[in-house]
């Protein structure tokens, strides 16, 4: 059963009041991203697996209710009403690995009011943190060109379930394998690892640390050559390899440093030794834009592994994303505070090719030459069909990204892909809008 204390106390106290005035009727919360990051041009879709696990567990017990009377300080008994509340409604999302832009709904949940808002909190974690990961992902995946990109963020990321998260989101995004030996297993993912400049420093010299661990390791081997000295630390792998004939899919590593100029030199020595087939793998503090960097370069790099920065997201760790009321009990509702309007109504994303989005209404015809984006994954509280597979995660995500416009992959400088709003939910907007005016502002002498 879903942990129901994982919220906010603010969705707990909003719950206790819906059901004391009995406004249980459905109501729709759109969960979308007002403006993408600086330096992002699209987003990718994540997190929805997690929140479709949560949500078909979801049950407040009697353990759930008496940490919230807890930390209320009020009677268990006052709480008694929430015992047994288990989230019976509707989900539609946006599948992982689909292209998505700001103003979009990545998800819409339609319940009972006092369910989803209890679940607001867990949602937005989810899909807020993992659509961010993914998306940083897949730029590392652009900016490589073709190259493949490895995982090695576990040691660093904020807890071992985000690491996991990122070996899986990095997967989905086109990443060739992970360091993670958990998430490998788990997710049926290549695992990936070389060795630590302690183990070098373990034996007398290089050479002796790269034969004990070739002899140790049948097949392709990856040695780490720059704990002391970069070139020497080069010349002992090519003679290792040369030595015990273990050149075929075997692997340098590049930690530190001027990662071009080494990987120049690196080349050079490994080519005169006769193993041109010897790759170099890249390491040490990369993302995006310095993968980005040691491409355009022409730096010889075959591989390169993102850790750190990749793992936290460095440079757009969070992403301004909501979770708004958009209908209660069939009337549309909206949002009027300044800089975060709301739109009203269940909607719709119709894509059309190159991405070039319409936001509209759900009931709505679709336009022409145009696909809904947002499916039904859920009703009455459980899964529709079987749990989505991360290869057609992938395949969406390969689909999608080939359609941008090449200006929003750009890894510098992108221009982001704007979309548009139909006619019919501009409409219902306005009528809103003057609605809202006139019945809640207007008896106050306020306006809008």
């Amino acid at each position: 059963m879903a942990n129901a204390t994982l919220t906010d106390l603010y969705e707990v106290t909003m719950a206790l009041s819906y059901l004391r005035e009995d406004m249980v009727r459905p109501a729709t919360f759109s969960c979308f991203v007002r403006q993408l990051p600086p330096q992002r041009g699209f987003l990718i879709a994540a997190g929805t697996e997690s929140v479709l696990d949560h949500l078909a567990d979801f049950e407040v017990g009697h353990d759930d209710v008496e940490v919230f009377a807890e930390v209320l300080q009020r009677p268990a008994r006052e709480l008694a009403g929430l015992v047994g509340l288990r989230f019976t409604g509707e989900v539609r999302a946006v599948p992982e690995g689909r292209v998505v832009l700001a103003g979009e709904p990545l998800l819409e949940v339609t319940a009972p009011l006092p369910q989803a808002q209890l679940v607001e909190t867990y949602l937005l974690n989810q899909v807020s943190h993992q659509t961010a990961l993914a998306s940083k992902c897949a730029r590392c995946v652009l900016a490589a060109q073709g190259r493949p990109v490895v995982d090695f963020s576990l040691r660093r990321t904020h807890g071992t379930a985000v690491a996991y998260q990122v070996a899986r989101l990095g997967a989905m995004t086109g990443f060739a394998g992970t360091s993670n030996v958990a998430a490998a297993h788990a997710l049926d993912l290549p695992a990936i690892g070389t060795m630590a400049h302690s183990y070098i420093e373990a034996f007398e010299d290089e050479e002796a640390a790269f034969t004990a661990f070739a002899l140790c390791h049948p097949g392709p081997v990856t040695f780490l050559v720059d704990t002391y000295d970069t070139a020497s630390g080069v010349a002992a792998a090519a003679r290792v390899l040369t030595a015990l004939g273990r050149g075929d899919g075997s692997a340098i590593r590049l930690d530190s440093g001027d990662l071009a100029q080494l990987a120049r030199h690196a080349r050079a020595m490994l080519d005169n030794a006769g193993l041109p087939q010897v790759r170099i793998v890249a390491s040490g503090g990369l993302d995006e834009y310095a993968v980005h960097d040691l491409v355009a370069s022409g730096a010889p790099i075959d591989v390169y592994a993102v850790g750190t920065r990749v793992g936290v997201s460095a440079d757009a760790p969070s992403l301004d994303s909501a979770y708004k009321l958009v209908a209660y009990d069939g009337r549309p509702v909206m949002k009027l505070s300044a800089a975060k309007v709301t739109a009203p109504g269940r909607k719709q994303v119709f894509r059309r090719p190159g991405c070039l989005d319409v936001i509209g209404l759900a009931d709505e015809p679709p336009p022409a030459d145009s696909v809904p984006l947002l499916e039904t994954l859920m009703r009455a509280g459980e899964r529709i069909g079987p749990r989505d597979r991360l290869a057609d995660a992938r395949r969406r995500f390969t689909a999608d990204v080939a359609e941008l416009p090449a200006t929003a992959r750009r890894i510098r400088a992108p221009e982001p892909v704007r979309a548009m709003v139909s006619h019919r939910l501009s409409v219902l907007t306005e009528r809103v809008r003057r609605r809202t005016e006139r019945e809640v502002l207007a008896p106050f002498g306020i306006r809008a």
